[in-house]
């Protein structure tokens, strides 16, 4: 537990210098969250939302919501609220686009794409694929934590052997689901690992500026 507060204490002084380095928003997506964070969220309320879904949050990301903030600030056009995690589609939070199953683990353990895709296939064979592709069991056990643009949403792994895991939903775009290794990690990232690199990355980046 010291470790974990430790990296929040070091992740809440990083936040609190990215903003003081970027009055002018700068930084892709700043302009969406304006370094702003939502008020962080009760256990009570936390522990209502686990139970409601039969998971357990990860342990860096529920210390996250509790004691940093419930979504704002952070990558891409930064952090969904956990609320808005829940949506299928983070380009269109309405629940006739339908609602992520947490309650459901997760299958996958490495890159998946439905199999079967050949260039060249009829519009009728690829409509096939794409539905094999966008059955709701190959994303069970994802929550939404992030609109990456373009359809992808980056999402935490809250149920099934990738546990804990940051993965892309590239489904959109013909790539399927996968690890993130989108800032150049070559390890597959907790919550908060994925959070401080994103930190330590745009820190960087404006002070390069």
């Amino acid at each position: 537990m010291a470790d974990l507060q430790d990296r929040l204490a070091r992740i809440q002084a990083k936040i609190t210098a990215l903003k003081e380095k970027d009055p002018d928003l700068n930084l892709f997506g700043s302009e969406s969250h304006a370094y702003k964070l939502n008020e962080p969220l009760s256990n009570q309320t936390l522990t209502t939302f686990e139970n409601e879904h039969q998971i357990t949050l990860p342990q860096d990301y529920r210390a996250f919501l509790e004691q940093i903030g419930n979504g704002g600030m952070g990558p891409y056009y930064g952090l969904e609220t956990l609320t808005d995690g829940l949506c299928s589609s983070l380009d269109y939070k309405d629940k006739k686009y339908g609602v992520q199953t947490l309650s459901e683990p997760f299958p996958h353990t490495d890159d998946w794409i439905a199999p079967g895709y050949k260039e060249g296939m009829s519009d009728e064979d690829y409509d096939a694929w794409q539905e094999q592709c966008f059955q709701d069991k190959e994303v069970f056990g994802l929550l939404r934590i992030a609109n990456f643009g373009c359809g992808v949403s980056i999402n935490l792994v809250v149920n099934g052997p990738s546990y804990g895991e940051i993965w892309v939903d590239d489904r959109n775009n013909d790539n399927g689901v996968y690890p993130d290794f989108y800032f150049g990690n070559e390890e597959r990232l907790g919550f908060l690992e994925w959070y401080e690199l994103w930190l330590d990355k745009a820190i960087e980046e404006i002070e390069k500026a």
